[in-house]
């Protein structure tokens, strides 16, 4: 898809498709090869994955939540009987959380 690569029988509206994907592939590698992009990229993926496959059980505060000191997390007992946890350097990134056991989704609202 390089435009520098292109042959000359190519038609021009072939050569618009492949120059707009290289400008497609351009800007994910921007994003993908960024650490702190790519962290925020695959946040936001497993949040709009969650929300497409997955039912929101209940919207949560944080605060609301348990706090476990020895494990450094925040958890809330699930109607099943499994748990909705957030880890402490997770609190600021995550807004779902899944239960350990179920398909429940809760959402932390900040």
């Amino acid at each position: 898809y390089h435009p520098d690569k292109q042959s000359a029988d190519v038609s021009a509206g072939e050569v618009e498709e492949r120059v707009q994907r290289f400008i497609e592939i351009d800007q994910a590698w921007k994003i993908l090869g960024n650490e702190e992009t790519k962290k925020e990229y695959d946040l936001q993926q497993r949040e709009d994955n969650l929300t497409k496959e997955w039912p929101l059980h209940a919207q949560i505060y944080l605060e609301d939540m348990s706090w476990d000191e020895g494990e450094q997390c925040y958890t809330l007992s699930c109607r099943c009987g499994g748990n909705y946890i957030v880890s402490k350097t997770e609190t600021k990134e995550v807004a779902l959380v899944c239960c350990d056991t179920c398909s429940l989704v809760i959402e932390i609202l900040q």
